[in-house]
């Protein structure tokens, strides 16, 4: 198992959510962050004054899916995510060693 975790931009939360539960991927937690990359922030303008953003809203996905499915999931994110423009975001894939569903105490691939 593989705990995909992606960081997107908020506007296409939406269509990526929606991509993912059409492909059969429902089980999901989604968290409102802030961050930056190599576009390193923007500069905005209020009332004449410039002021520079470096830490920009982003929303995060998280995921537990089986092996088998970690590449299709990611294909799924980068092609509903991507604008084509700096800050589109990342996706991480790091090892599970275990899942327990709390309710039923399942375990492994069951609990996902």
């Amino acid at each position: 198992m593989k705990k995909v975790e992606a960081i997107i931009r908020p506007e296409r939360l939406d269509i990526v959510k929606n991509a993912l539960s059409d492909a059969g991927y429902v089980g999901m937690t989604v968290s409102e962050v802030k961050g930056r990359g190599i576009q390193g922030g923007i500069v905005e303008r209020y009332r004449g004054r410039e002021y520079i953003v470096d830490l920009l809203p982003k929303i995060k996905i998280e995921m537990a899916v089986n092996d088998e499915d970690v590449e299709k999931v990611i294909d799924i994110i980068c092609e509903n995510a991507k604008t084509g423009e700096f800050g589109d975001g990342k996706i991480f894939v790091i090892p599970i060693e275990e899942v327990v569903r709390v309710r039923t105490g399942e375990r492994g691939n069951d609990a996902i």
